[in-house]
């Protein structure tokens, strides 16, 4: 759209030239100046063109974990802040998962940091393919991740936990990294008043996972 209306304001600035009765001392000057101007709105453009793509992306980045391109807490906490109103507006159920790899320090003592970074993208990877548009998920820092479901109720909740936990499980396996994977999830039939309240409340609930033998699922109701 940006070349088309450069050729446009070109090619009429040439119209308005060569009908405003003016005589130029040569024949091609008025195709001279269309050409000229033609070059500079495509430079304008072009510069334009750069600069909000570099505006996207420097936001993109701001909202983005580097490591797994998964939602930082920044982002995540925005968004869960305006599924909370939704959620109240329209009295729909959502859950909230808290995730944390269970002996992850040892992955990092034994392979070394490098192969923990991987270990934290193929988790991400595995919640990336396994979620709707709607849904949410974010690396919040460390080996900790969270996973908010928009419209979804505790047994289709319990039901898309259980097969995340069984893919990541399967993942880790198979690189034979010694880790597993404890999960804290809440659904709310009434929305929490912060963001803050529902991240402590699935916080709580997956330290319990891990207090109580690790690589499980502790799930709560809130009505």
């Amino acid at each position: 759209m940006g070349v088309l209306f450069c050729f446009l304001g070109a090619t009429v600035w040439f119209f308005a030239d060569i009908t405003n009765g003016h005589v130029y001392s040569h024949i091609a000057i008025p195709y001279w100046n269309a050409f000229v101007r033609l070059c500079f709105f495509l430079i304008v453009s072009n510069l334009l063109i750069m600069l909000k793509t570099s505006l996207v992306h420097e936001s993109e980045l701001s909202r983005t974990d580097s490591l797994t391109g998964l939602l930082n807490m920044r982002a995540f906490c925005d968004l869960a802040y305006a599924e909370i109103n939704r959620t109240r507006r329209f009295n729909r159920p959502f859950t909230i998962a808290y995730m944390d790899v269970d002996n992850f320090k040892m992955v990092n003592d034994q392979f070394g940091h490098e192969t923990g970074n991987i270990l934290l993208r193929v988790i991400a990877g595995i919640l990336k393919e396994n979620i709707r548009s709607i849904d949410l998920t974010a690396r919040l820092g460390g080996d900790e991740f969270v996973l908010l479901l928009g419209e979804t109720g505790g047994k289709s909740a319990h039901v898309v936990f259980s097969k995340l936990q069984e893919q990541i499980i399967n993942a880790l396996e198979r690189n034979r990294w010694p880790v597993t994977l404890s999960i804290g999830a809440v659904t709310y039939n009434k929305p929490p008043d912060t963001v803050d309240e529902m991240l402590k409340k699935a916080d709580s609930l997956m330290y319990s996972a891990k207090n109580s033998g690790k690589n499980k699922i502790i799930y709560e109701l809130v009505d």
